[in-house]
Order: C-alpha cells, then sequence, then structure tokens
C-alpha cells in the first residue's frame, strides 16, 4: 500500500462510537492499563463526539486506528488549547503511516477550531512515541528554555 493510499481519515461520528470504543480499549489492554471496556466507553463516546469539545478520528477502512482530541478554553489565548489523548494504531498496521495520517489531520482540525496548541503527553519512558513526536515537530521545552517540561496529575478519587 502507498502512503498516500492510507492518508484517507475521516471524523468519527456518534455512530462510530462502538469502533473508537473497540480500538481505544484495546489500545489500554496492549499497554496493560486498566479500561472500563468497549461497552461503559461506547457510551460516553457517543455522547461526547456529538459535542463541541471531543472530536475521534478514524484511519482505515475498516477503522485500524483512531486518535482523540480534547479542545478546551484557555485565558492565554482566543482559541481553544487542543490535546492530543489517544493515537493508536492496530500493532499488525503499523509503519503504514497511519499514525502520520492522523497526527496530520488532527493538527490540521486543531488549527481550522481556531486552536493556537496541539499538547500531548508521552511516557518519559516511552522512547519510540517520543521519537515519533519529536520527528513532527513537537517538543518537550519551552522556546529558549533547556529544560523539558513535566507533567503532573493527581488522582481525585
Amino acid at each position: 500500500m502507498e502512503a498516500d493510499d492510507v492518508t484517507a481519515v475521516r471524523q468519527a461520528t456518534s455512530s462510530d462510537a462502538a469502533v473508537v470504543a473497540e480500538l481505544l480499549d484495546a489500545f489500554n489492554r496492549e499497554f496493560d492499563t486498566p479500561s472500563p471496556g468497549v461497552e461503559v466507553l461506547t457510551a460516553r463516546l457517543r455522547k461526547l463526539i456529538a459535542g463541541d469539545h471531543l472530536v475521534a478520528l478514524l484511519a482505515g477502512e475498516p477503522a485500524v486506528g483512531v486518535a482523540v482530541l480534547s479542545l478546551r478554553s484557555n485565558v492565554w489565548c482566543d482559541g481553544p488549547v487542543a490535546a492530543l489523548d489517544e493515537l493508536y494504531v492496530r500493532p499488525d498496521q503499523r509503519g503504514q503511516r497511519f499514525g502520520h495520517a492522523m497526527l496530520e489531520a488532527a493538527c490540521r482540525l486543531a488549527r481550522e477550531r481556531g486552536a493556537e496548541t496541539l499538547e500531548i503527553n508521552v511516557d518519559g519512558e516511552d522512547t519510540d512515541t517520543r521519537r515519533f513526536y519529536e520527528a513532527h515537530g513537537f517538543t518537550n521545552s519551552e522556546p529558549g528554555a533547556t529544560e523539558p517540561m513535566f507533567y503532573y496529575y493527581r488522582d481525585l478519587t
């Protein structure tokens, strides 16, 4: 398959919620991360995809990859801040530029929605993923800074 053939990325609709859920569940299971399961994710995604603050992109037909993009208001810029929450390609389909196509589509969509920045959180030890994003122009330091940025979180449950 030529790289140009792979670039078919489409925005998921609420009717695609189960497909998006299955891919996200597979992503978490591949990396031994808890998942609420496909049924719970499908119900959540039906509502979220229908709204204005979350976009899911699908690559391939049938879908072999998913990207989830959240958009939120921010006091520091006029448009929303975009966060790439998830980017996943089935293991047997990797290396065929599905990830590249979805990342480019996510950047394009974020710009179209008025976002000035696209944020991504990556585990520090995940060097392959860090290399992928860096090859696409992402950095983990602010302009002029020499130290990397850190992401902190606190479980509130």
